[in-house]
């Protein structure tokens, strides 16, 4: 059989309202590109992105979801098989940080107990429209214990660093044995080489 051509594959999830830019964010990331003309996201899509890290190719699958509620009931069955999960607002926009907590609810309800998640406050570009001081964001991520990051996809500010961040973080805890395959779709073998392949996401 042909070796794949990554070692690991990883299902990421952008998360947050819609019209915080996560699509932005997305685009800015795997295509570096920065456009104004797209339309909120209508249910699920994925890119795909390859890149290496510690000598290891990895295959990122990131899911751009529609922030919406009458679209949670569709996202929700997507936290299923991620390891990773960016959670995003927007600093100009005050209820968007507000349903941070709810965010949080539907992430410990559907999402595993292992996944590796961080905060951003994107459209940091946009400083005299802010609303949300630098300071709140990064409170509500010393609460949990997480890593946070203020953003912009039209001033690519800290988009690579945030995506390869929380990819280094999965990475740590796969070879520290810390995420759990017990409720997902894949199993992850023991590692006895370097030639070992991960398939991190979901199947079904």
């Amino acid at each position: 059989m042909a070796r794949k051509p990554y070692d690991l594959l990883f299902k990421l999830l952008l998360v947050g309202n819609s019209g915080v830019g996560k699509t932005s964010l997305l685009f800015r990331f795997t295509e570096d590109v920065f456009t104004t003309t797209f339309i909120s996201t209508i249910g699920i899509d994925f890119k795909i992105k390859t890149i290496e890290l510690h000598g290891k190719k990895i295959k990122l699958q990131i899911w751009d979801t529609a922030g919406q509620e009458r679209f949670h009931t569709i996202t929700t069955s997507y936290y299923r098989g991620a390891v990773g999960i960016l959670l995003v607002y927007d600093i100009t926009n005050g209820d968007s940080f507000n349903s941070i907590s709810m965010w949080l609810r539907n992430i410990d309800q559907h999402a595993g107990n292992d996944v590796e998640w961080m905060l951003l406050g994107n459209k940091c570009d946009m400083e005299s429209k802010r609303i949300i001081p630098t300071s709140q964001g990064k409170q509500v991520a010393e609460q949990h214990g997480i890593r946070f990051y203020e953003t912009s996809a039209r001033a690519n500010i800290n988009v690579e660093k945030a995506f390869l961040n929380l990819v280094e973080d999965i990475l740590d805890k796969i070879l520290m044995g810390e995420i759990n395959s017990l409720n997902r779709s894949f199993v992850i073998p023991v590692f006895k080489n370097k030639n070992f392949i991960v398939d991190c996401y979901n199947h079904v």
